[in-house]
């Protein structure tokens, strides 16, 4: 058999089970021997004992003679049969079994359902890779199945997940959804912080509302009061029009401050009063406008730390944090890592058309003991590109870019091999642009804080700022 087909010992551990149907008992005995050291045969040759069979034994193909008694010269029975296979399992895959002269039958058949159809004489090298092939199908089917029934269940207002970490991370969204409390979100670059953010707004009494985002260190200094507060006609040079800013445009709803530690002081105090009080002024303005809106914050920083070197108001600390959810890092969530990055792979190989059925063994090892510093942002930028590039049918580590991280630090343990990587990657980014800590950071996809504390824990020589 080619190589380009899976093997039936590729496609499950034990025996696939096949159902053969054909009233006559020479053709049934001699498929069942040509096909039994592959896979679990099983024989009948009427309606009723093909149904007992299906419903005990559940077989992933059958091959289907549409001449079945109690009318063996026609086809009525056979037709029969196959809708009831269907509607009991959709996905199982018939095979129909037909003479040369009776072609338009089989597609006929085809066109109800059948899977594919095969001419006697049985050649049985071509049947073989035929049902291979029907198994292959399948299988992938079945693996699509499976993972929307997971997905069903493990996932929480867009977000996936089953492991501890991210139950308590739903269940804290559902107790603070129902109050108005000002929620500190923490966690790393990449961990889905803004996800828990709009996840506490859809489940909320505000719900109706707008949910207005604002990066707070994504915007230059001079122009983040006006982005927030709004400004007044003329309140500085290209002020053109008064506008809202993004506080006034949560009215009714939820504002979300991300990076909130990145936020200058001036507008620290600016943002404690509106807190306080509900009400902003626009630049520019004497007007006090009053404003509802519930105010959700997310930062990658330590903010106690922050506060002790006076880069963060404690005042305005103890305001945001009247509830605290902590995102865990991707690589402390377990079995979650593999559940997100099929769900990628099946998302991304959809908007691209590429009939990619899954990751290599090598590569599954590299997934799960990859450290992943930018977390869920990494993964999906990873097997995005991963896509893209891939020739083959399923992803390898170098496909990912992983291959490294597989070879090198085989035979280690799990946290050993991870700190190795983690220390190997931001030891090679910093060279790479020549100690610079914000490039790096950026390129890491972590915040500075959280860089120095990464060159600290590994003993690492940064040459500039």
């Amino acid at each position: 058999m080619s190589s380009l087909h899976p093997t039936p010992s590729t496609l499950h551990a034990n025996k696939p089970k096949i159902l053969i149907v054909d009233d006559d008992e020479e053709i049934r005995t001699q498929m069942k021997w040509a096909l039994v050291q592959d896979y679990e045969v099983y024989l009948a040759e009427d309606r009723k004992t093909v149904l007992e069979i299906l419903k005990r034994e559940r077989p992933a193909v059958v091959t289907l003679d549409l001449g079945l008694p109690p009318h063996p010269r026609a086809v009525e029975e056979g037709f029969l049969i196959l809708g009831e296979i269907l509607e009991q399992d959709a996905l199982v895959k018939v095979i129909i079994i037909t003479g040369r002269t009776e072609k338009e039958h089989a597609l006929k058949a085809i066109g109800q359902g059948a899977y594919d159809f095969f001419c006697k004489p049985i050649q049985v090298d071509e049947l073989k890779v035929i049902i291979c092939r029907a198994l292959h199908v399948y299988q992938l089917e079945q693996e699509h199945r499976e993972l929307q029934r997971r997905l069903s269940q493990e996932s929480f207002e867009e977000m996936l997940g089953s492991s501890p970490q991210m139950e308590k991370v739903f269940a804290a969204i559902r107790k603070v959804a129902t109050t108005d409390a000002p929620v500190l979100i923490v966690g790393e670059s990449g961990t889905g912080k803004e996800l828990v953010a709009r996840a506490i707004h859809r489940q909320g009494a505000r719900k109706e509302g707008p949910f207005i985002a604002i990066n707070c260190g994504a915007i230059p200094e001079n122009l983040l009061e006006s982005e927030l507060f709004g400004h007044e006609k003329g309140a500085f040079t290209g002020a053109h029009v008064q506008r809202k800013g993004r506080i006034e445009s949560a009215q009714g709803g939820t504002l979300f401050l991300d990076e909130i530690g990145e936020l200058p002081l001036p507008l620290q105090v600016k943002l404690l009063r509106f807190l306080q009080e509900h009400k902003i002024e626009r630049v520019g303005g004497r007007e006090q406008i009053a404003v509802d809106a519930r105010v959700m914050a997310a930062t990658n920083m330590d903010l106690k730390k922050a506060m002790g070197d006076g880069r963060f108001r404690e005042d305005l600390y103890y305001r945001l944090c009247v509830v605290t959810i902590s995102v865990p890092p991707l690589r402390e969530r377990g079995e979650d890592i593999l559940l997100l990055a099929k769900v990628q792979l099946q998302r991304y190989s959809a908007e691209s058309k590429k009939k990619i059925s899954g990751f290599s063994r090598q590569a599954i090892t590299a997934i799960q003991t990859y450290s992943w510093p930018g977390n869920v942002r990494e993964l999906e930028n990873r097997i995005k590109r991963a896509v893209i590039m891939a020739e083959g049918q399923r992803l390898a580590p170098e496909d990912l870019e992983l291959a490294s991280a597989c070879a090198q630090y085989e035979g280690k343990g799990l946290k050993e091999a991870r700190e190795a990587l983690e220390k190997d990657i931001i030891q090679k980014t910093l060279a790479k642009n020549q100690g610079n800590i914000t490039q790096t950071a950026t390129e890491l996809g972590v915040s500075r804080p959280t860089l120095h504390e990464l060159i600290k824990k590994y003993q690492l020589v940064k040459d500039s700022e």
